[in-house]
């Protein structure tokens, strides 16, 4: 009780407990941002085997599926993909560990990822940012809890253009749940946001497909932005897609300036709606005020 205490009397200490705590969320998310596309694609792989299998076979495949070894977000240990080696405790503290081993496994020397850092700090200063926003709250518990979940998505998806329906779906049943009690909008407005959401992209996705007979884009966006309406409203979705293109363009423009990436390759949507849907998570309000009044809606 005392810490809660001095969490909510004390906002420095308050700031800086997110921040630490943040830290080892972030150490947390480089496993999910690692391990739940394996899981995907391993979970794929197993039903289309056993949809392909002959029935004859069902048993050995099924003996075969239980000597596995399990492979989820807790299990195994942390490793050196390279040599083996097994994190350790002290290997594994967010960011000092990385400095403290100057970026080289333990092991056999070999670099490790500079993106494990960047994440976790990463993690830490858009938490703290939430945090310094909405204050000791459970507005704040719960924004916190968004980011995080907006950070794993964005760099699933950049890498291998998924968005997880363990995520999207399970923060769209989240946000409507906390807006029963109108944590960040009525309960109207969230349930509309969420229909709305799905909805508007993909209507986008047909008419684009069958002007062109391309995809612009996957089912996954069209959840993130459902999820975004959930826990903002309705109100929110006209100014998020509008800054999540404009991100999109700026980025987009500067990936193939300034970095030679191949125009043709396609760019995920994902982390553009999620840095929108982060913005409009805490500026929100004003921003919907602003666009409306410049559209003369009260």
């Amino acid at each position: 009780m005392a810490l809660f205490h001095l969490l909510e009397t004390n906002p420095y200490f308050f700031i800086s407990f997110v921040a630490v705590f943040s830290l080892a969320v972030g150490s947390f998310l480089n496993v999910v941002i690692h391990r739940l596309p394996v899981m995907m694609h391993t979970a794929w792989r197993e039903q289309c085997t056993e949809f392909l299998t002959p029935e004859s076979n069902s048993t050995d495949n099924t003996l075969t599926a239980e000597k596995k070894e399990k492979y989820n977000l807790l299990v195994p240990r942390s490793a050196c993909p390279k040599c083996g080696h097994q994190i350790t405790a002290l290997e594994n503290i967010p960011v000092l560990s990385y400095l403290w081993l100057k970026g080289r496994c333990s092991g056999c020397q070999t670099p490790i990822s500079k993106r494990y850092p960047i994440i976790e700090l990463m993690t830490a200063l858009l938490s703290v940012v939430a945090a310094w926003q909405f204050g000791f709250s459970w507005q704040c518990l719960a924004a916190l809890s968004l980011t995080w979940a907006l950070i794993a998505l964005s760099v699933i998806d950049f890498d291998h253009k998924l968005l997880p329906d363990d995520i999207t779906l399970s923060f769209l049943w989240i946000g409507l749940v906390l807006n029963l009690f109108g944590l960040f909008t009525d309960s109207t407005s969230s349930i509309i946001g969420a229909i709305a959401g799905y909805l508007s992209l993909w209507s986008v996705y047909w008419a684009f497909k069958r002007l062109t007979g391309k995809e612009g884009m996957g089912y996954g966006d069209f959840k993130l932005l459902a999820m975004l309406g959930a826990w903002m409203g309705w109100q929110s979705l006209p100014g998020i897609i509008l800054l999540s293109s404009f991100v999109g363009a700026i980025i987009g423009i500067s990936l193939i300036v300034f970095c030679g990436r191949d125009k043709n390759i396609p760019i995920p949507f994902g982390p553009y709606l999620a840095i929108a849907g982060w913005v409009y998570l805490l500026w929100g309000t004003h921003i919907t005020q602003w666009y409306f009044s410049l559209a003369g809606i009260q």
